[in-house]
């Protein structure tokens, strides 16, 4: 059952149910004594729904408390990595990142040649080296 766009489910979907029904039988009836039960009723109901309206607050804030500690947590990595980049980024490395950030323009492709950490790929072998047969 939905109130006002709050779900309702289980006792309080009852509850709820009963008091519509309540609410409905006093106004069908109506007398000056039943405006005084019809008022309660109509607190009640709204008390109920407050409650529900509140509990799904504080679950979506909940949700975002821990979203936000999420992109916390990941933008510390990043700067993490951001400073050890930097740390190991070449001079020339720098400059051409600067020159790229300030005219917008896209990085530049890998070259052959490159400055920084050795690279890990393995040395090509001399051919006077060579072992086996030969054609």
């Amino acid at each position: 059952m939905k109130v006002w766009g709050v779900r309702v489910q289980g006792h309080d979907e009852m509850a709820m149910k009963l008091l519509f029904w309540e609410l409905e039988q006093h106004l069908k009836s109506s007398s000056g004594a039943s405006v005084v039960a019809i008022d309660n009723k109509i607190e009640q109901a709204m008390d109920l729904v407050k409650s529900h309206l509140m509990y799904a607050v504080r679950e979506e804030v909940e949700v975002l408390k821990e979203q936000i500690k999420e992109l916390i947590e990941r933008n510390s990595q990043l700067e993490q990595e951001n400073n050890l980049l930097k740390t190991l980024a070449s001079p020339e490395q720098m400059a051409q990142f600067q020159a790229q950030v300030q005219t917008g323009s896209p990085p530049a492709p890998p070259t052959g040649v490159t400055s920084g950490p050795p690279s890990t790929a393995p040395l090509p072998q001399s051919t006077s080296h060579s072992s086996g047969p030969s054609a």
